[in-house]
């Protein structure tokens, strides 16, 4: 079996966000807005503007009462660029809006991909066993095919496939990358080599993805001599296309093995690469991730001047910067950055900010932590559920617990359906409200928690689970492991007891 660490999570990271996208990929294409005519700017800006657990439609409606026109081309850009900032709800919204008359495959497709991410893969199913069977094409398998991936079912995903080999569409490697991938992800390594035999028989040629793919394989068990065999191939083929991604990747094997010199040596040669790239951006930014993960915060900042000096950075940009120096514990330069950032024109982006309270909250520095809670207000700022989890964190652990369950509460409040907090904050806000005998608090907890769907979640960890059990305290209860409500009522009227 392949293990599948965090690392591993990373490289599939590199490939699949920063490599080109295949013509059939449901994968969130690079935003273009800058290309885009004045009047689809502008509906865009006004969708950016809402609240973002606002619906969109009414927006929609309001831009075709004022006369405007939203064609066929433009709802697809607008999904696009939803989907790039992983807005996904309003992107499906926006999906739905459109006629299933004028739908298209790949329309078809990129909606099947946003039901399972929005609503589920069983939503996901539905959708696809009731969509005209003219409409099946390669693109709508190929994301049935990802949702299954996605969701690791193993089972579906390969009777997909071979429907897939059965209707003639598994002639290129674009599939094979997908279970590939999952078998990689799941740690079966004998249908991982099987299928890649399968595409040598076939004379399906390997592409950056495959031979991404094998790389990290290849890492996450640290095979180093794997490594190497694969990286000597894919230079060697002239269609493998090799990139600052491939070297990115080969790096961040030879840190999991503990080999620095060799990961060293493959960044270097990555970012030799980035004249010649298309996606210099991200280059720049994952580069800079990875010089500080091997602790060299002068190349950090060495890669940071030159991302400076060839592109306009924008937010992300300046959140990978001030992520990498945290890891490195350079606050002082993090928060030079951020000042930087913060007199820059930019759309405020609560993230930045978070980063910093989170650091400081993990450092004991909740001054600092809640001076940049004063400054993201003094700009407008909103702080988020990531804000307020990060605080009541700190003062958890500087015993300040009233304040903690303050900003717990307004964690979950402000959290999107299916947040899952941390685990000792909400048992340090249970045990508060027995404290005080609390129950109008404990309820409206509560509530907020089951309204987020968070319960579940919660209640599938097992600390959590013994956690509200000795809140009960009753070695009679009925309630089980598990069982939401009957935990919920016995840890109220354990509350209201008063034992």
């Amino acid at each position: 079996m392949m293990k599948h660490s965090h690392f591993s999570a990373q490289f599939n990271t590199l490939y699949s966000r920063f490599c080109h996208v295949s013509p059939y990929s449901t994968a969130a294409p690079k935003s273009h807005r800058k290309l885009w005519k004045d009047s689809l700017n502008t509906l865009y800006r006004r969708i950016c503007e809402s609240d973002f657990q606002a619906s969109v439609l009414p927006i929609l409606y309001q831009w075709g009462q004022e006369g405007q026109t939203l064609d066929r081309d433009d709802r697809v850009t607008i999904i696009k660029e939803l989907r790039y900032h992983k807005d996904y709800v309003r992107a499906l919204e926006v999906s739905m809006w459109m006629s299933d008359a004028a739908l298209l495959p790949s329309d078809v497709a990129i909606r099947l991909d946003l039901i399972a991410k929005v609503q589920g893969i069983e939503e996901a199913e539905n959708y696809f066993n009731y969509t005209p069977k003219k409409l099946k094409a390669l693109q709508v398998y190929h994301a049935l095919l990802n949702c299954y991936a996605r969701a690791k079912q193993l089972e579906k995903a390969e009777a997909t496939m071979q429907k897939m080999r059965d209707l003639g569409f598994s002639r290129t490697s674009l599939s094979y990358n997908v279970l590939l991938n999952l078998y990689y992800k799941t740690g079966h390594r004998a249908k991982f080599d099987s299928l890649m035999s399968e595409m040598e028989e076939n004379g399906i040629g390997f592409d950056r993805f495959t031979y991404g793919i094998r790389l990290s394989a290849a890492a996450a068990a640290s095979d180093l001599e794997g490594i190497d065999k694969i990286l000597a191939e894919c230079e060697s083929d002239p269609k493998s296309l090799v990139s600052w991604t491939t070297y990115a990747v080969a790096a961040n094997g030879y840190t999991k093995a503990g080999a620095v010199d060799k990961a060293l040596a493959m960044l270097k040669r990555s970012e030799e690469q980035i004249p010649s790239s298309k996606r210099q951006r991200p280059a720049y930014e994952q580069l800079m991730t990875r010089y500080a993960v091997l602790g060299k915060k002068d190349d950090t900042l060495r890669l940071w001047k030159c991302y400076k000096e060839q592109m306009k950075v924008y937010n992300r940009g300046y959140l990978c910067i001030i992520t990498s120096l945290l890891k490195s514990d350079d606050i002082e330069s993090a928060e030079k950055i951020f000042e930087e950032w913060e007199s820059e024109p930019a759309n405020y982006d609560i993230r930045i900010p978070n980063t910093l309270i989170g650091a400081y909250t993990r450092n004991g520095f909740l001054d600092k932590a809640e001076a940049i809670l004063s400054r993201i207000r003094l700009k407008d700022g909103k702080p988020n559920h990531t804000t307020w989890i990060y605080l009541a964190k700190g003062y958890l652990d500087q015993g300040q617990i009233e304040k903690a369950l303050e900003s717990a509460t307004k964690a979950v409040s402000a959290a999107p359906p299916g947040w899952m907090p941390k685990k000792h904050v909400v048992v340090a806000c249970l045990e508060n409200f027995k404290l005080k005998a609390d129950l109008e608090g404990a309820k409206e907890f509560i509530k907020l928690v089951v309204d987020k769907n968070m319960q579940e979640r919660l209640l599938n960890h097992k600390n959590m689970q013994e956690a509200l059990l000795n809140h009960i305290k009753n070695e009679n209860s009925t309630a089980v492991a598990g069982d939401w409500n009957g935990l919920v009522q016995r840890y109220i009227q354990w509350v209201e007891s008063g034992q």
